[in-house]
């Protein structure tokens, strides 16, 4: 664990469970590794790992830039002060609204499909996205450049794109690939990188190349860098790289509250949070740390087990524990990322507290909702008849 016990059992007694902590130290430690392995290219954070304001302004301050792919996105990199170079807009089936806005903040669009040149706004920035069709060291549902994946375009379709941009007069300004996410291999991004290489003698010289991120929290980040700078050169292009993950996921814990445990045909230990708290076990069969913030002598294996009436809410599995008692802590590691962002409010349950240690005292930067908060939506819609 980054953080001591003792600062987790004072943030759940100040702040309840189920709560996300992050620690600015490991923040700021992880955004340093990038740059000392990647050096001057330029970097943005993949904002759907973790969009939280307080976490975006951080970044913002220290020049990151953001990928975003929705307008509320867009909408939170506006807010913290982004613009310009600062933003890039990807996704397969970018909307109006996200034209629109990407277009009112000066951003790089990625080009996913061919058909899109027609809908950028006038004189549009642009990245052409090629899927390198390989298979990847991760879940299928995280391998974006697999040959099945929806992402991007050919390696043969690129140059024909990247011709048509110009043609309708937009700057196209290079190529773009990210091949997945929490790959450990990496020997996957040299794959990737070799295709976009062999495209050089079609495109010319490019002013971006675009590497995506996606390296695991344990990737071998001078080895990838070294690959990217080498990609890069053979097009005389600058270096653009997006992490996500990579930037938050150590420096995220989601504490919860044993509730209880039961036996059945396995040995559970219930806690209060579960899949509307963490998703990805369920999503992606996604392993994370669990540490027992207890003591005691007898060990045993235990399935985490949240509150959902859903036989896939479970946040681990065959996981040691000493013996568990009620109303004890539970500290899942690496949740930084893709935790609170993709956490609900499935069965009414309001979404988890977020709370930053800043090295010399806890603050909240983002509250607990009230159930009354989670339904407010649909009061503003139409006032139901109460007690009828």
């Amino acid at each position: 664990m980054i953080l001591s016990r003792t600062q987790l059992l004072t943030a759940a007694e100040r702040f309840g469970t189920p709560l996300y902590v992050y620690h600015a130290a490991e923040l700021d430690a992880a955004l340093a590794r990038v740059q000392t392995a990647f050096g001057d290219a330029r970097i943005f954070y993949a904002m759907k790992a973790n969009p939280n304001l307080t976490l975006l302004a951080r970044m913002r301050a220290v020049g990151v830039g953001f990928e975003c792919v929705s307008a509320g996105e867009l909408a939170r990199a506006e807010y913290v002060g982004a613009g310009g170079d600062g933003v890039l807009v990807n996704g397969p089936a970018k909307s109006p609204e996200e034209y629109a806005a990407g277009a009112r903040l000066g951003a790089t669009f990625i080009v996913d499909r061919a058909e899109e040149v027609r809908l950028l706004p006038p004189a549009s920035r642009a990245l052409v996205r090629v899927n390198p069709a390989l298979n990847v060291s991760t879940h299928d549902h995280l391998a974006t450049g697999a040959k099945s994946s929806k992402f991007g375009v050919t390696p043969e379709q690129a140059p024909a794109v990247l011709a048509a941009l110009r043609a309708a007069g937009h700057d196209a300004r290079g190529l773009h690939v990210h091949i997945g996410s929490a790959i450990r291999d990496a020997s996957d991004f040299s794959a990737a990188f070799a295709r976009l290489a062999d495209l050089r003698v079609e495109t010319g010289n490019l002013e971006v190349l675009d590497v995506g991120g996606g390296w695991g929290i344990d990737a071998d980040l001078p080895g990838i860098a070294r690959e990217a700078w080498a990609a890069a050169g053979a097009f005389g292009a600058r270096l653009w790289v997006e992490p996500g993950r990579y930037l938050v996921a150590r420096a995220g814990t989601l504490l919860t509250k044993v509730v209880g445990t039961k036996r059945t045909g396995r040995s559970f230990l219930l806690t209060d949070a579960g899949m509307t708290e963490l998703l990805r076990p369920m999503l992606y069969g996604a392993e994370h740390p669990v540490t027992a913030l207890w003591d005691g002598e007898q060990q045993e294996a235990w399935d985490v087990a949240g509150p959902a009436c859903e036989s896939g809410d479970l946040l681990a599995r065959d996981v040691t524990l000493p013996a568990p008692v009620p109303g004890a802590l539970l500290a899942i590691g690496e949740a930084g990322a893709y935790g609170a962002s993709m956490s609900s409010t499935y069965l009414t349950r309001s979404r988890p507290a977020e709370v930053l240690w800043t090295g010399t005292d806890w603050q909240l930067i983002r509250r607990r909702e009230t159930p009354e908060e989670v339904w407010a939506a649909e009061l503003s819609v139409s006032e139901p008849v109460l007690g009828a």
